[in-house]
């Protein structure tokens, strides 16, 4: 894979007219001027590039015979190389004898612009390559198919590599171009040293990171991977902590499943920032139970589940009733211990119990009765 266009062409005039006084031209290999120290010559076809092509050797043309060939001054035409093709000709104006000297020191220089160049097309390509990779990953289920292991295995990726997704966000504030220069920032971190992660930026404030999930080499570790997601904190500026969001999902043993992991951190990320704001890590074990339910939102079954104890804050203006339930909930229907912790009678608090029963009409000495309380309050206190 290699290119030789306009842009690169110019950037080869400007550096070689700076080693000579000469005027330079970059030919494509049609002899099509792409660069010029004479900018009206641009896009004429030079005929001298052409025949430095066809021969595959370097053509001088003396200023006798500069008018028998179409777009050509006297000089000397050098094809470029790259890979062992003919990808252009560098020609130098001015009289070939003076120019010898010159010649191959700018032929060599021209080179080395055009490979340095496709070597960062090349990255640049294989970077988007494997930030489409990772995203198609994350967002399809199933096994993998044979389409994505050859994508993975020309980009040196192995899938089979169990991992663990992790999400990373700056909030936006009204500078998303001041948030998505933050998260470069990180993602550099984050490939230095790798450690194998695989990273894509999925929006302009939002980057995933698949990580392996074997950090002993051995099982995963939830404890483990926080400390790491302590350390990488450690390393960013105060004022770029204040702004960053942290969720890690829940492994999945499968590799194939990496894709569940994510919508784990998804759903961690977004239930931690509305529960809890002020912190900037989400684990999924702290609210695996919120992000097993959240798929009920706006479903029939979760509005159904929720009822009861949207019934109880409906009719309960003072807020008591949802507290003595809390409570309640809290010493797992130990009644002495609840009356205790609220400092009221046990038959004030068997009271407020029969109301609570009365208003959701739930039964809260059987275990669905309570534990149709306790989900539907937990759902409501997350939206």
């Amino acid at each position: 894979m290699y290119f030789l266009d306009g842009l690169l062409a110019k950037q080869i005039v400007n550096r070689t007219m700076k080693i000579i006084g000469h005027n330079i031209n970059v030919m494509n290999n049609h002899g099509i001027i792409l660069g010029s120290g004479d900018p009206h010559r641009i896009g004429e076809i030079h005929e001298g590039a052409l025949l430095a092509i066809s021969q595959q050797r370097t053509v001088e043309i003396s200023r006798a015979s500069e008018d028998t060939l179409q777009g050509v001054k006297a000089g000397i035409n050098l094809p470029l190389h790259y890979k062992g093709d003919i990808i252009g000709v560098i020609g130098i104006t001015g009289e070939p004898k003076e120019l010898g000297h010159y010649g191959e020191l700018l032929k060599m220089t021209a080179e080395i612009i055009v490979e340095q160049a496709n070597s960062i097309e090349l990255a640049q390509w294989q970077y988007r390559q494997k930030e489409e990779l990772i995203i198609e990953m994350i967002k399809s289920d199933g096994p993998f198919t044979s389409h994505q292991r050859n994508w993975a295995s020309q980009l040196n990726i192995d899938l089979d590599t169990p991992r663990v997704a992790a999400i990373i966000q700056v909030q936006a504030d009204d500078e998303e171009t001041a948030a998505n220069s933050m998260l470069k920032q990180i993602l550099h971190l984050l490939e230095t040293p790798s450690r194998g992660n695989l990273v894509a930026m999925t929006s302009m404030t939002e980057l995933v990171i698949l990580k392996p999930a074997f950090l002993d080499g051995k099982a995963w570790d939830a404890t483990l991977e926080s400390e790491r997601i302590d350390q990488l904190i450690a390393r960013l500026p105060i004022e770029m902590r204040k702004r960053l969001k942290i969720s890690l999902g829940h492994f999945f043993a499968k590799p194939q499943e990496i894709n569940r992991s994510y919508q784990t951190a998804l759903e961690t990320l977004s239930i931690g920032t509305q529960m809890r704001p002020e912190q900037s890590k989400y684990l999924y074990k702290d609210f695996s139970l919120l992000v097993l339910l959240s798929s009920l939102k706006g479903n029939w079954r979760g509005q159904e589940l929720v009822s009861p104890y949207q019934a109880l804050i409906s009719a309960d203006k003072n807020g008591q009733l949802a507290k003595t339930l809390t409570c309640y909930l809290q010493h797992f229907g130990d009644q002495q211990q609840c009356a205790n912790a609220l400092f009221i009678h046990r038959n004030t608090l068997r009271y407020r119990l029969e109301k609570i029963e009365k208003i959701t009409g739930s039964n809260m000495q059987k275990l669905d009765g309570l534990l149709q309380l306790y989900l539907g309050q937990v759902m409501l206190t997350a939206q």
